[in-house]
């Protein structure tokens, strides 16, 4: 038998006998290949130094640096070739990549954000943009993915809720298993292992803070904030998690044995590996003092269950090898970690296929894969909140005034974990802006001359562009000045930024105001702008705010274009909720644009003209103000906005309780009417299913796309449950006049709960049926009931309902 045909299990058994324990200890950590690489390539003299035991993970060969997908290629074969043939055991190492929403590298497909994504309601198309990520990934030899990111956000505080699916456990769950199916593919010989991130917590932590401490309790962690973890694990064999920086109960997750082997292995069913977020035991004595050296940091950290530490050697490798020989640290807790590597490297098929084509042809045609799906999941995404009529737009306007920060500009849709963001960074670095991560010098290593020149000559066009033009030259990405232009090529579009996305940026109202009043329609183009460790942003990883207001000067500029009288259209672009009460009230119609890739300007100029009629709906909800966070539909009965009518809280004394926008909002240019909610039976045993049924016409004239969303409501015996539960959605895409019946199959094994007991359970007891077409606009409403014994669920959760939608019906 051949040593394919062995498993990858058995085949890391075998390999880990014959390694050192510093070959071991190099497994399980990885590096960052800034000082491997000169002007030539691989750095000989570098490689023997850093490299001869051999290395687990090369990270971010991509981000840093202007390399092409075919250079990347050659790098990657020449490292490989290296580790494969300069060293003892020969063993390749994983190269691991970004790619949220696109590989971070130059050149590929960067479509909308994560929060974008969820916007569109699509699992399918995520998981068809992750297979187009897997194809390129592999293009150039990345075969470990840190993403996607599987954390539950309902803080509009914290920098990084872009890069997330929202606020509801099941809309993350859905798009997490998407990604995971999508990425890993059917054969991980052909795949890239997926990550998911951040385990646990992360977006839940005090004051909104980046990496502070997570401000829930153990029911609220596992029920809300593990669900999509549990669901890719499950549904989707997951194969990577990454630790949360943050600390749960005191404890920072990094040397948290509770959540990553207990809770992680023990429960979730989990089997892949863990790989520390970027610097994460230097953190344990450096940021959070408990731990008194590296070694120490180390020792708790593997004992916890973090098998990998990235991005480069801390507290594993060298030292974890000394610990190993002096006894501190037990030989089996590495061997468990260098096995996991091992076995993840046979699975991945790279001792058979170490290398990847060169071929310039073939892999720039892979690179450019994806851009009609990027240009689809842009127009999904787009969101209209308000509309009195203004939308769409006709296309016979012959004086259009385009105004505000956003106005003619193309990087700011490319969010953190983006390649042009990373080009952002880099380039605040090199004009000593401080844009880079703190301790940058110790995750990269000794970077000899030979690498820094190389690495000068190598950004140095790109560098000299600005990036917006860069952008455009790239991507073929086009404003939105440019999209209308195109879009109504005899309308006079006139262009006025009027002020800076901060306030800190110059402001020219006067001019705004002046080509607002000369016009016959006036769209502003305002938000947020998105950053990796750069000035003048308003988020990103590390860049949280206390105020989520938009900007005082932006809203300055949208009351006074408003004040003149010409019909106006807001659009708002951000990663995150922003506050918009200060003008909602002003604006005739309202947008919501997110950071929608390259294709963000066609997609918002076709929605604004009603070539696309907008589908997209708020995953996350959108608050009148930061005093109302966190804020989220799930919020349980008796709390938030959930409050009974003897209740003596009733809401703020200065503004509703209640959100702006709530979860799942989102208009259209058509109107969908719900008829005929059928539920398959009145009582449904705790072991069985239910089948909840509905139609749905478009009673317009013009086609559209209407995601259903269909809730429940249920209620625990000394359990508090939220007021309504996600439980299933669909779109459905329907001409004018027609109609659909949509079956959502909900088995009773989802709805489970952690009962007082501390089991998972689902008791005997009513359950409220709302359907409609946001979580604050349920059009018909039902109940059935659960019967017989208590289920006891451990083991047998499911974690997404069955939809099928019916062939549409002609207008009755």
């Amino acid at each position: 038998m051949s040593d394919a045909a062995v498993s990858p299990e058995a085949r890391a058994d075998d390999l880990l006998q014959t390694m050192t324990i510093e070959e071991k200890a190099q497994q399980v950590t990885g590096m960052l290949p800034v000082g491997l690489l000169g002007r030539d390539g691989l750095i000989q003299s570098q490689a023997e130094r850093r490299l001869r035991d051999g290395i687990g993970h090369i990270g971010m060969l991509g981000m840093v640096g202007h390399k092409t997908p075919d250079r990347l290629a050659r790098i990657v074969n020449e490292i490989q070739r290296f580790l494969v043939t300069g060293t003892r055991l020969g063993i390749p190492a994983i190269f691991h990549v970004e790619a949220l929403n696109g590989v971070v590298a130059p050149g590929f497909t960067t479509f909308p954000t994560a929060i974008g994504l969820a916007a569109t309601w699509n699992p399918g198309g995520v998981e068809e943009m992750a297979g187009v990520l897997r194809r390129q990934a592999r293009a150039i030899g990345q075969t470990f993915a840190l993403s996607p990111v599987m954390d539950v956000a309902r803080d509009a505080r914290w920098g990084r809720v872009h890069e997330t699916y929202g606020e509801d456990p099941y809309l993350t769950s859905a798009m997490s298993v998407a990604f995971t199916r999508g990425l890993q593919g059917t054969d991980l010989r052909e795949g890239v292992i997926a990550t998911g991130k951040h385990f646990l917590g992360y977006a839940v932590t005090e004051g909104g803070q980046n990496m502070a401490a997570t401000a829930v309790g153990p029911r609220e962690l596992y029920e809300v904030y593990a669900r999509p973890f549990e669901a890719a694990i499950k549904l989707a064999g997951l194969g990577a998690v990454m630790n949360s920086y943050s600390t749960v109960e005191g404890i920072p997750v990094a040397a948290n044995r509770e959540i990553l082997t207990t809770l992680l292995r023990e429960r979730l069913g989990f089997t892949g590996t863990v790989v520390s977020d970027y610097q994460t035991i230097h953190h344990l004595h450096e940021r959070l003092g408990v731990a008194r050296d590296a070694e120490e940091a180390g020792r708790l950290a593997l004992a916890a269950g973090i098998d990998v530490e990235l991005p480069a050697p801390h507290g594993y490798g060298p030292t974890l090898a000394r610990a190993v020989h002096r006894g501190t640290v037990p030989a089996d807790q590495l061997d468990q970690a260098a096995w996991r590597v091992l076995r993840d490297k046979f699975a991945l098929g790279l001792f058979e296929a170490p290398y990847v084509d060169e071929d310039p042809v073939v892999i720039r045609a892979v690179a450019r894969q994806g851009v009609d799906l990027a240009d689809r999941l842009a127009r999904q995404s787009v969101t209209l909140l308000t509309n009195d009529g203004t939308l769409p737009l006709s296309r016979d306007v012959r004086r259009i005034a385009i105004v505000g920060p956003h106005a003619d500009g193309t990087a700011f849709a490319f969010a953190p974990y983006t390649y042009t963001a990373a080009l952002g960074m880099l380039g605040a670095r090199f004009r000593g802006e401080g844009g880079a991560m703190d301790g940058v010098e110790e995750m990269t290593g000794e970077v000899p001359d030979e690498a820094i020149e190389a690495l000068i000559e190598e950004v140095a066009g790109p560098l000299a562009t600005p990036l917006d033009d860069y952008v455009r030259d790239t991507y073929g990405a086009q404003s939105l000045a440019e999209a209308v232009r195109r879009g109504v090529p005899d309308a006079q579009v006139t262009v006025v930024t009027g002020c800076g996305v901060v306030d800190e940026e110059p402001t020219d109202m006067p001019a705004a105001v002046t080509a607002a009043r000369d016009a016959d329609v006036v769209i502003l183009a305002l938000g947020g702008r998105g950053g990796w460790f750069t000035t003048a942003i308003t988020e990103g990883e590390g860049s949280d705010t206390a105020n989520i207001d938009l900007p005082t000067n932006q809203v300055t500029l949208a009351r006074a274009v408003a004040a003149t009288g010409t019909p106006c259209v807001g659009i708002v672009y951000t990663g995150r909720p922003m506050a918009l009460t200060a003008i909602v009230d002003v604006l005739p119609a309202l947008l919501y644009g997110y950071y929608g890739g390259q294709a963000a300007g066609p997609a918002m100029a076709d929605v604004l003209f009603g070539d696309v009629n907008p589908s997209g709906k708020l995953p996350m909800s959108i608050p009148r103000h930061c005093g109302q966070v966190p804020i989220h539909h799930g919020q349980p009965a008796g709390t938030g906005y959930r409050r009974a009518a003897t209740d003596m809280h009733r809401g703020y004394l200065d503004m509703p309780a209640t959100p702006l926008f709530a979860f799942g909002h989102g208009l259209s240019y058509t109107t969908f009417a719900y008829t005929d909610l059928v539920i398959s039976s009145v009582q449904v045993d705790s072991e069985g299913a239910v089948t909840v049924a509905v139609t749905v016409r478009n009673i317009g004239e013009r086609a559209g796309e209407e995601i259903v969303q269909l809730y429940f409501c249920d209620q625990a015996t000394g359990v508090t449950r939220p007021a309504q539960e996600l439980v299933g959605f669909t779109r459905v895409d329907l001409a004018a006049g027609a109609g659909a019946t949509i079956e959502f199959t909900v088995a009773m094994s989802q709805l489970g709960y952690l009962g007082l007991g501390g089991d998972v359970v689902l008791e005997p007891g009513p359950i409220q049926v709302l359907v409609g077409s946001s979580s604050d606009d349920i059009r018909l409403r039902d109940a059935f009931e659960v019967v017989g014994e208590t289920a006891v669920l451990h083991g047998r959760r499911s974690y997404l309902s069955h939809v099928t939608v019916g062939k549409p019906s002609e207008r009755p």
